[in-house]
């Protein structure tokens, strides 16, 4: 059966035939031979029975197993996409839809393709993504690995739940549907499976209407290993969402690190602190200074981090960060930045002028060291602001322009 035989062919003004088409299939393929005519076929019967005017994509990795031919044979359009990974196959297939609606789903026969009527009435109904859940639906046993499923995507899940605050418990689900708008919308980058994960947290950001389905997932119909590596591919899912939420690898961290580190600056520039338990000293003054800087940075990336994001199109706009730059001008980082260098030389040389007054058998290293600390940690804080503002600065002017 062709997926033509389920659009409809009207005439448009210069005479010409367009095909009117709601609902684009688009499944990516990579020697899925065994597999490929099942899944058209359930597809093609879907679309038929629930009277949708659609069409199947087959959008073709790099096949060498006569997939590409099976994609012909069925009716599919087959699309040929040079660029390696899963992310790669899905966009390849998603720039030649002409579908309003867009349903991706796996060709290894894992996904129901029978429920795409599901996926496109909550379309209809004005979600802008429909994901599937694989934990409320019906799992067929051996469907899927059990680090998977009862490990790996939960996990993952939840992370993404507690980093984005995202509604959605099943981040890795390939069946999902979603309006070709929306998908121009999120200006969706990665190549490989982390594919997934990107569409959820763009979407979450953007505060997108996400809807979830129950959905049935079968054992894959494959004889060959399945692509998905999963330690590797479950590293890269890991690393995209810390990677997006700088909050959470630099700033959260940071600012801990860097009030701990001041608090401890502030009690141990004067003399040690002693308990019952335990006694706190200049070691301790050392780790302190060493937690500031590392604080500073860290709170310094993150703000860099949200700039580039939004400069490059990988997040939305960030309001706090556009109030950074409306108060934390190149010159007021510069102001502050000379600022507290010129006060660590001041202290530091006052320190060092009490120390050489005195006779050399009455110096206190320690003493000395508690009062070149502070300077040193404020000179280094100086250069690290001057730098961090320099560097704000040249991402904002890429931004404005």
């Amino acid at each position: 059966m062709s997926s033509a035989a389920v659009a409809t062919a009207v005439e448009t003004p210069g005479g010409r035939p367009q095909e009117q088409i709601e609902l684009s299939i688009v499944l990516p393929c990579l020697n899925e031979a065994e597999t490929l005519q099942a899944c058209l076929h359930t597809a093609q019967t879907a679309l038929q029975q629930s009277a949708v005017q659609g069409e199947i994509i087959v959008a073709d990795n790099g096949s060498s197993d006569g997939s590409p031919e099976i994609a012909s044979r069925n009716g599919a359009r087959l699309i040929h996409v040079e660029l390696k990974g899963y992310g790669s196959a899905i966009m390849g297939g998603i720039g030649a839809a002409k579908g309003k609606y867009l349903l991706i789903a796996d060709s290894d026969g894992q996904h129901d393709l029978s429920q795409l009527p599901q996926f496109l009435g909550q379309l209809r109904a004005g979600a802008d993504i429909v994901v599937g859940n694989r934990f409320r639906g019906k799992r067929i046993p051996g469907a899927t690995p059990f680090l998977h499923f009862y490990f790996g995507t939960p996990v993952l899940s939840a992370l993404g739940k507690l980093l984005f605050r995202s509604p959605v418990d099943d981040f890795n689900c390939g069946m999902r549907a979603l309006r070709s708008d929306v998908c121009r919308q999120l200006n969706l980058r990665t190549t490989g499976m982390e594919f997934a994960s990107e569409m959820i947290v763009k979407a979450t950001l953007l505060r997108l209407k996400i809807v979830e389905l129950p959905t049935t997932v079968f054992p894959h119909g494959r004889s060959r290993p399945a692509h998905l590596r999963t330690w590797v591919d479950g590293w890269r899912h890991l690393r995209f969402l810390l990677l997006y939420s700088p909050r959470w690898l630099f700033l959260y961290p940071g600012s801990f690190m860097l009030v701990a580190g001041l608090a401890g600056m502030l009690r141990l520039s004067w003399s040690d602190f002693h308990s019952p338990l335990f006694t706190l000293g200049i070691n301790t003054l050392l780790v302190s200074a060493f937690a500031v800087v590392i604080g500073f940075q860290s709170v310094a990336f993150a703000v860099c981090s949200n700039v580039f994001a939004a400069t490059e199109g990988l997040t939305p706009v960030n309001p706090r960060v556009e109030r950074v730059f409306e108060i934390i001008t190149l010159e007021v980082a510069i102001v502050a930045g000379f600022l507290l260098i010129l006060c660590g030389l001041l202290f530091g040389g006052y320190m060092f002028s009490q120390s050489a007054a005195l006779p050399e058998s009455l110096r206190d290293p320690v003493r000395l060291l508690r009062g070149i600390l502070p300077a040193i940690l404020s000179m280094t804080l100086g250069v690290q602001l001057l730098l961090t503002g320099f560097f704000l600065s040249i991402l904002g002017l890429h931004r404005r322009s």
